[in-house]
């Protein structure tokens, strides 16, 4: 197992920890999360391949699922509100 993957682990214990942390620790932990996380997706794909890459990619938004609804609740507000033509 390469190093990235190892640390790819090591960020899911540290995201349950945080998940099991008292409920004020939740969303500056979650932004600690994606803050390492996207570097971490990036060197793990480079080194896996992108198979391996969607897979990380798809725990990870498996376990920050509210950061990633309410991004894409605001995008489609953006979206929506646009003057149409």
């Amino acid at each position: 197992m390469t190093i990235s993957l190892v640390l790819a682990c090591i960020w899911v214990l540290v995201a349950t920890a945080i998940a099991l942390a008292p409920r004020r620790f939740h969303w500056p932990g979650a932004w600690v999360l994606v803050a390492l996380g996207v570097p971490l997706l990036g060197w793990v794909t480079l080194q896996n391949g992108p198979w391996v890459g969607l897979i990380v990619l798809a725990g990870g938004v498996s376990v920050l699922r509210w950061p990633v609804v309410f991004l894409l609740r605001r995008l489609r507000g953006k979206v929506s509100r646009e003057p149409a033509e």
